[in-house]
């Protein structure tokens, strides 16, 4: 690996470690010549998956989108920036494994909102109000039914668990 200070080719491992996730290696180098140290990370290149777009447009896959959209929804909220980064890899995990070349972005919205749905029900909310483009008081009111009508439902179905046992 090429020196980032005097560009010589020989430079050597001086440790290498896992990093905290596991997704790369981190190798902490020295320069023969010049006698400096760097930092490099080695990762498995993973596919460039496609996005199509509503409008039909293609896009690359941008995990920064991801977060920026979950930040804007658990403004304010109970939801770790940790439970954020997770949703985010969750999801450009689960894509990469797909092991598709294109995807479409109401199919990522989708898993965003049923992650969401999981950790927080305002976030949940919010998010779906932009994604759905929800146009007026009575398309959240609606929303919000379906989803104390699920809650309903699943501890209703918990209920019965409880008492078949």
């Amino acid at each position: 690996m090429k020196c980032p200070f005097c560009d010589n080719v020989d430079t050597r491992v001086i440790d290498s470690r896992p990093t905290e996730e596991g997704h790369a290696i981190r190798r902490r180098r020295g320069c023969d010549k010049c006698g400096k140290r760097f930092t490099t990370y080695e990762k498995i290149e993973e596919s460039i998956i496609r996005i199509i777009k509503r409008d039909g447009r293609r896009e690359s896959f941008d995990r920064n989108k991801i977060i920026r959209g979950l930040v804007r929804a658990c403004e304010k909220r109970p939801v770790s920036v940790e439970q954020i980064e997770k949703i985010a890899n969750d999801i450009e995990r689960g894509l990469n494994n797909l092991m598709e070349k294109e995807v479409r972005s109401e199919f990522i919205g989708e898993l965003l909102m049923d992650e969401l749905k999981k950790i927080d029900e305002v976030s949940y909310v919010r998010f779906a109000s932009v994604y759905r483009q929800f146009t007026d008081a009575n398309t959240f009111i609606k929303e919000i039914e379906k989803l104390v009508g699920s809650r309903k439902m699943n501890v209703s179905g918990s209920e019965d668990e409880q008492r078949n046992k």
